[in-house]
């Protein structure tokens, strides 16, 4: 079996960073818009806005060096989740649960030699109850 999601875009506002209730594990939550390979009927590109999660060291990374309009590679897994709105009604969303991002521009006003190390981070399997996640 296979689950594996990658995306360029760009960010829509900067990271959330929270940290579990239990255990004080780092975790982040963005939203990437990612334009469409084509256009609709009417000539236009469409873009979708897609959920990311990242975790530990990776989500610390990603609320200090990614900021919105920051464009970034993430690369991880789809994992669908239910939850009930307000009105009681079930609800599925769709995340993605990111093992790497890359960070494809430099923050503006750093040099080269500090940041060098940014450009790629990742992290191992996360294992992590549901009742860990603040969001």
């Amino acid at each position: 079996m296979l689950n594996q999601v990658v995306l360029i875009g760009r960010l829509t506002d900067d990271p959330e960073l929270r940290y579990t209730a239990g255990s004080g594990v780092p975790i982040a939550k963005f939203r990437l818009a990612v334009d469409r390979p084509f256009t609709n009927q009417q000539g236009e590109k469409e873009t979708d806005f897609i959920d990311i999660v990242t975790w530990r060291k990776l989500a610390e990374n990603c609320a200090n060096y990614l900021k919105k309009g920051s464009l970034a590679a993430v690369s991880g897994r789809l994992q669908i989740r239910s939850y009930d709105d307000r009105q009681g009604i079930r609800r599925k969303a769709a995340d993605i649960i990111a093992n790497d991002v890359r960070f494809l521009e430099r923050p503006s006003g750093s040099d080269q030699s500090s940041s060098a190390d940014l450009d790629s981070q990742s992290v191992d399997d996360v294992e992590i109850s549901g009742d860990d996640v603040p969001f």
